[in-house]
């Protein structure tokens, strides 16, 4: 391995680490968001959401410029196959994320908690379609980093 490869592979494991870390997270938690009344689902999806954009967009981005420039670098074979594989995974988290559960955040985002509009409880389908697109790109991102995992070895 040369030495921008020796940069690039950890950098692309722990970045595609904590981005499926935070949707892990999100995972586990949905189940209780589900549970809350509108005026607390809201204020609360408002609240994470604001603390997990600025991190979530960059170490899901950086994962899939680092795997894209792994699998164009290195030597062609299983290792370059798996990066490649990889990108493919994590390009999907960042379609489903932008066009699937970044409207639906923006939109809550609009909303006032104490004064939610008063056909409000009828878009709890809202939060259950959030949940499961959230369950699909945490998959895309979770085989991803298990991809990761496998180049490294095959790179080892």
């Amino acid at each position: 391995m040369d030495w921008l490869t020796h940069i690039l592979v950890p950098v692309a494991a722990v970045t595609g680490g904590m981005a499926a870390g935070g949707l892990m997270i999100a995972v586990l938690g949905a189940p209780l968001l589900l549970t809350l009344p509108p005026q607390r689902y809201v204020a609360l999806h408002q609240l994470l959401v604001t603390r997990f954009d600025p991190f979530m967009p960059v170490c899901l981005l950086t994962a899939l410029a680092t795997n894209l420039a792994l699998a164009l670098l290195v030597s062609p074979g299983a290792a370059q196959a798996l990066y490649a594989v990889a990108v493919v995974l994590l390009a999907g988290t960042v379609f489903v994320s932008l066009r699937r559960n970044v409207p639906i955040n923006k939109w809550l985002k609009t909303l006032d908690p104490e004064s939610l509009p008063p056909d409000f409880d009828r878009l709890i389908h809202r939060r259950v379609r959030w949940r499961n697109w959230n369950l699909v790109r945490a998959s895309f991102t979770l085989v991803a980093v298990g991809v990761n995992g496998v180049a490294i070895g095959v790179l080892v």
